[in-house]
């Protein structure tokens, strides 16, 4: 893990949304993400609001202090 405060460069975004993809829940958390990195929850957290404002991914806030993440159009549950 690197000690420089910012995104690690060595993991792109077309990375973390394949997570997205790859994942048989469509809803992940920071928390999620960065185990599957093995990267710190800040790190994730910074990483997936860069992607939100980039339109890739979207948020909702949860309880008091969690969000979740999810790719747009993904979510549907169907029947």
């Amino acid at each position: 893990m690197s000690d420089s405060p910012g995104p690690d460069p060595s993991i792109s975004d077309e990375q973390i949304l394949e997570l997205f993809h790859d994942s048989e829940d469509p809803i992940l958390t920071a928390s999620e993400i960065a185990g599957q990195v093995d990267m710190s929850r800040r790190w994730a957290l910074d990483r997936l609001k860069d992607l939100e404002g980039k339109g890739h991914i979207q948020s909702k806030k949860v309880g008091g202090r969690s969000t979740v993440w999810w790719l747009p159009g993904e979510t549907s549950t169907g029947n």
